[in-house]
């Protein structure tokens, strides 16, 4: 899949699977929110506007204060370790995606969010 076709994404589609991925793992949607929140600078409420329009992950480019610890999130997702992406908007896409995993292996939310 081209990175084109992964910014074109529908975060409405993507949300929810981000969600189940949690509380598939007991983990909650506040949770998940909070740490989309802590990455991007939304506030819950620009998240939830974001479900009813067509945002794309693409759209994340604009995201309002991306969180500078967010570089010190290290490991792999997808057998592709997130610090030696190249591309700065797939980095921050699996920048998410290795905090959600976070989440679902049952890490505290003070070591996901690197405080």
């Amino acid at each position: 899949m081209s990175y084109e076709k992964v910014y074109a994404m529908h975060f409405s589609k993507i949300y929810p699977l981000l969600i189940a991925k949690a509380e598939k793992k007991g983990r909650t949607k506040e949770e998940a929110d909070q740490i989309i929140c802590w990455l991007t600078g939304y506030q819950p409420v620009e998240i939830e506007h974001a479900l009813q329009q067509p945002v794309t992950y693409g759209d994340f480019r604009n995201a309002p204060s991306p969180n500078p610890n967010r570089t010190k999130i290290k490991g792999t997702i997808c057998g592709v370790r997130v610090e030696t992406i190249e591309e700065p908007l797939m980095q921050e896409i699996r920048y998410l995606d290795k905090l959600i995993d976070e989440l679902a292996k049952g890490k505290t939310m003070d070591k996901i969010l690197r405080t």
